[in-house]
């Protein structure tokens, strides 16, 4: 059996049962963002020493450095082991869930990621097109910008004929504040190669990505 993770830890438990620390995070600076939060909580008029937040710094910290750990990762290395295949189609997976953070209000967004592309002559493990999603989720951005990254990268690693991204996700800056329209979803999408020159190959990818 795997060992516990231990409350509040900043590390995580692997496949082979073995706690190590989430990545990027040993470049986060855990005691700045604890005394950041422990500044605030000050400021909106809390006590800090109160039995439930004496923990919440060093928490948050921990979360953040989860959080945000993309920052100082280089997802296209999950991209650079492929293998030769002479399958020339549309490779598509679809529904990859993610959660990232907005940087506007460092509020968090959700959602699934829908990601395909044209392989010229090599491919890459499918799993590791999720782990590209996961990393480049991992940072404070804008739904717009993330979508255009992910796709960069397929195109640039790969080498891909074309390549399609789509991104759907619900922010928590329109549900719980502000607006707070709580059914509000976004969309993106980025097409790169044939996707964007050839109209019948996008219809293509697009149709597979609606299909319920």
């Amino acid at each position: 059996m795997p060992p516990p993770t231990p409350p509040d830890s900043d590390l995580l438990v692997n496949g082979s049962g073995d706690l190590v620390s989430p990545p990027g995070v040993e470049n986060i600076d855990l005691p700045r963002i604890q005394a950041a939060v422990r500044e605030i909580l000050v400021a909106i008029g809390e006590d800090p020493e109160r039995a439930s937040l004496k923990d919440t710094p060093g928490r948050v910290a921990r979360m953040y450095a989860e959080l945000f750990g993309g920052l100082h990762t280089d997802p296209a290395r999950h991209l650079q082991r492929v293998f030769e295949e002479k399958y020339d189609e549309l490779v598509l997976v679809r529904d990859i869930s993610f959660n990232s953070m907005c940087e506007h209000h460092l509020l968090p967004f959700m959602g699934v990621a829908h990601v395909g592309y044209l392989p010229r002559g090599k491919v890459a493990g499918l799993s590791k097109l999720a782990r590209v999603v996961e990393e480049v989720s991992h940072r404070p951005q804008v739904q717009e910008r993330m979508t255009h990254q992910i796709a960069d990268l397929m195109e640039e690693e790969l080498q891909a004929k074309g390549v399609v991204v789509v991104i759907e996700a619900t922010h928590t800056c329109m549900t719980i504040r502000g607006v707070r329209k709580p059914n509000s979803l976004t969309v993106t999408s980025a097409v790169r190669g044939l996707f964007k020159t050839n109209q019948s190959s996008r219809a293509e990818a697009m149709a597979l990505i609606n299909r319920s």
